[in-house]
């Protein structure tokens, strides 16, 4: 079949880019440039795999190219879904030949993962420094050869936010060296409040911690630079919303070209989105500070406020329109790089190649009650665009009452359409559950019984991530069925869309789900 288009392209074909380059929920990025290639990675939370890795050659057109975490550690821990815990956010380099992704669990510590090619097998992670509330860890590797760590605080777990810590590494830089030592403090700073996410650089003779602060929703992005690395340091803010609809520009990633030029990669939290990725010119003034953006006019000096579109950097060459992929056949069965789980998935979740071109899912009792808040079992991907329609095909095998599949958009707030299994026989269902966080139980809104247990699922996410299902049993038109549905984020994440496939209360688990295909157009 043709590749449906996608609803979102950053790259406007005419030398030009609107933002934002990732229209996706990958929050918190890092990136790198490495000869001619740029590498991005990102928080991904409690979803696996986890760390995604994505490449470009124009920080424009990004694809999605791996994940360097395969599975949460600890394991057992992560057998079930930790919303809002595991994967915080992370820092990737490249030093001595390889690639380096320090990363945060915020109820653990600060560990390392390695790989010689970021698309290839990345080691085990090592824990670099354990304790509570430990989050954002970046490493520095300097002239004279040794090596450094800083990182952040989460107040939820340590009961301290607002600072910034410098370690020393070991030569290996797997270890902390050190007690370390606090080198920004927020509260003796009037007016500064969660000072997180720093970016440890080095330029001119100058340190540099690119920090975001003022919080995810309205904060802005600062830069703090010292000649000596334990400080004291001088801070600016460099870029904030201006007279834009950007709210609260912050936390990335400055990176060069191969032409000279600097850009920097920041968030924007659209909540039902998630935190969805912009691409900033930047250039360093005079005086030695960055410059982010476009000049505010009557703004404390170097302040900037974020561009809707800009040129493209330049000296990238041709480079084809391309985003991270989407839709999926299932042509070998088993599920593409863009979905995740909700938990470390199980082999006893899917029956790889069980039927030619399908995915198969197993109806497993979601958790410890029937609600999917609960189940590690759903495999679901980012919303892509403001704007797109999500429609896959499912047949239907149910084992015993109360077995249930469909197409479903999760949040705090979260609805299916598909197929449940009762005693009187098939039935398709539009279901909801309003914060599922608390325990609250699903509500039907619609449900009909149906001839056969073959039926095409859809749903139409329209401005504001107002949803609306409908279905088609014949393989037509599809009719429309209950209210729309306001999709919601989740704790630190964005709203999700996926399958999946449970079992009822009590029920065993003995029946299964295909779907054939899941196609996202704009």
């Amino acid at each position: 079949m043709t590749t449906p288009l996608a609803p979102w392209l950053p790259d406007l074909g005419d030398g030009h880019y609107q933002n934002p380059v990732l229209f996706a929920d990958y929050s918190d990025p890092d990136a790198i440039r490495v000869g001619e290639d740029y590498w991005l990675t990102s928080s991904s939370f409690s979803h696996v795999p986890g760390l995604p890795i994505l490449h470009s050659r124009d920080l424009v057109n990004w694809t999605l190219v791996n994940h360097a975490l395969p599975r949460l550690v600890p394991e057992a821990h992560f057998a079930q879904p930790r919303h809002g815990a595991g994967v915080w956010a992370p820092s990737i380099r490249y030093h001595a030949g390889k690639f380096w992704i320090f990363y945060p669990d915020p109820d653990f510590g600060l560990y390392v993962v390695t790989a010689d090619d970021p698309r290839g097998t990345w080691s085990e992670p090592t824990m670099v420094k354990a304790g509570k509330g430990l989050i954002d860890p970046c490493p520095l590797w300097d002239d004279d050869g040794s090596v450094y760590l800083v990182h952040g605080w989460a107040k939820s777990r340590a009961g301290i936010c607002n600072r910034v810590t410098l370690h020393r590494l070991t030569a290996d830089g797997r270890s902390v060296a050190d007690e370390g030592r606090t080198i920004i403090d927020g509260d003796t700073m009037a007016g500064w409040k969660t000072i997180e996410g720093p970016k440890l650089y080095k330029r001119d003779g100058y340190y540099f911690v690119f920090a975001p602060a003022g919080g995810v929703t309205d904060g802005y992005q600062a830069v703090f630079r010292a000649r000596e690395i334990f400080g004291p340091y001088e801070s600016r803010i460099v870029l904030e919303r201006g007279a834009t609809e950007v709210n609260g520009p912050h936390q990335g990633a400055w990176v060069d070209t191969p032409a000279g030029e600097h850009w920097f990669l920041h968030f924007q939290e659209r909540p039902a989105y998630g935190r969805i990725v912009h691409l900033q010119p930047m250039q360093w003034g005079a005086d030695g500070w960055p410059r982010m953006g476009v000049p505010i006019g009557g703004a404390a000096e170097g302040r900037g406020e974020p561009v809707n579109v800009w040129r493209k950097p330049a000296g990238a060459g041709a480079v084809a329109p391309a985003v991270p992929a989407t839709s999926d056949e299932f042509a070998v069965g088993a599920p593409g790089r863009q979905w995740q789980w909700q938990a470390n998935p199980q082999p006893a979740w899917t029956s790889s190649g069980a039927r030619s071109g399908w995915l198969r899912l197993k109806c497993l009792q979601p958790g410890p009650t029937p609600s999917l808040w609960d189940a590690g079992n759903l495999l679901m991907q980012k919303f892509p665009a403001p704007k797109f329609t999500a429609t896959t095909l499912l047949e239907f095998a149910p084992g015993a009452a109360g077995e249930r599949a469909g197409l479903v958009v999760f949040g705090y707030d979260y609805a299916w359409l598909g197929l449940r299994q009762t005693v009187d026989g098939l039935r398709l269902v539009l279901a909801q559950c309003a914060e599922a966080q608390t325990g609250s139980g699903e509500v039907e809104l619609a449900s009909a019984p149906v001839a056969g247990a073959r039926v095409m699922l859809r749903v139409s996410v329209g401005a504001g991530a107002q949803c609306q299902f409908s279905f088609s049993v014949d393989g037509g038109a599809c009719t429309t069925i209950g209210p729309a549905f306001q999709a919601r984020s989740s704790k630190w994440v964005g709203a999700k869309v996926g399958v999946f496939a449970a079992g009822g209360a009590g029920a065993a688990g003995a029946g299964h789900a295909d779907f054939d295909w899941f196609r996202l157009t704009g």
